[in-house]
């Protein structure tokens, strides 16, 4: 037993190995250069389906991320995340596309055009997949604007514990959630249900048709999904996930 538990770790280290990281920079329409990464497993084709991951903020795409794409990776998807203009060193990362503005100041709501950036990137990189985008925190607001700016090319929505309120002027989820037409994916953890807004927003959108998950244990954003910062299994929450992503983009190879 213990020699075959050592030949399926030996398995599972040697496919993480062989996934390929792509650094890549892209221009967004107003000039800023927008750092990122794809994430490609072997004999994975560019028509598979793709996720666009967005990170929170004070964060970056590899920060936040990068426990979690070994799991997508296995579930056959392509992967583009980007390091937004909005962002910084949490989770011990480091926000490339914040350097570069230098001493610049950003709204959230100014991300709008990274995102726009990502997704016009996978395209012209061969991307051809149904494609969700998947959001944290102020970024999990942005991507309702973007699905209901790109129908035709954002195919589903996965809004982890999106951001509302005054920070969000101009860009909350609610101003755009009636109008989007994709399947939508709210989550939260359970202790964010007692932020005031909080269950006003997820009633909003359970009228609205859209799916909603109360994650017990969770943490804040995409976070809810890595156990070492909830500190539990995960399991759940990820069933969840990986269920509504299969159902919502299927077509892909």
């Amino acid at each position: 037993m213990k020699k075959i538990l050592t030949l399926i770790a030996a398995l599972a280290m040697s496919s993480a190995a062989i996934a390929e990281t792509t650094s890549v920079t892209m221009q967004a329409a107003d000039g800023v250069t927008v750092y990122g990464e794809i994430y490609t497993a072997p004999g994975v084709p560019k028509s598979a389906p793709l996720i666009l991951l967005f990170h929170q903020g004070g964060g970056d795409s590899r920060g936040e991320y990068t426990p979690l794409v070994p799991r997508l990776l296995d579930a056959g998807y392509n992967l583009v995340a980007i390091d937004q203009r909005r962002g910084g060193t949490r989770f011990d990362g480091v926000n490339r596309t914040l350097q570069g503005v230098g001493d610049t100041e950003y709204s959230y709501c100014d991300v709008m055009p990274d995102l726009e950036a990502a997704l016009a990137f996978a395209r012209q990189a061969g991307f051809t997949g149904p494609t969700a985008a998947w959001g944290s925190s102020y970024s999990a607001a942005l991507i309702f604007k973007l699905g209901v700016d790109h129908p035709e090319e954002i195919d589903a929505i996965v809004a982890f514990s999106a951001a509302s309120g005054e920070p969000m002027e101009g860009c909350m989820p609610e101003q755009y959630s009636a109008d989007i037409t994709q399947p939508v994916l709210a989550l939260r953890p359970s202790r964010e249900m007692e932020v005031p807004y909080v269950p006003g927003q997820m009633e909003l959108f359970e009228e609205q048709g859209h799916r909603t998950y109360i994650a017990d244990p969770g943490v804040h954003g995409s976070s809810m999904l890595n156990e070492d910062r909830v500190g539990e299994s995960t399991d759940e929450t990820w069933s969840v996930v990986l269920e509504f992503l299969a159902t919502n983009l299927a077509g892909g190879d």
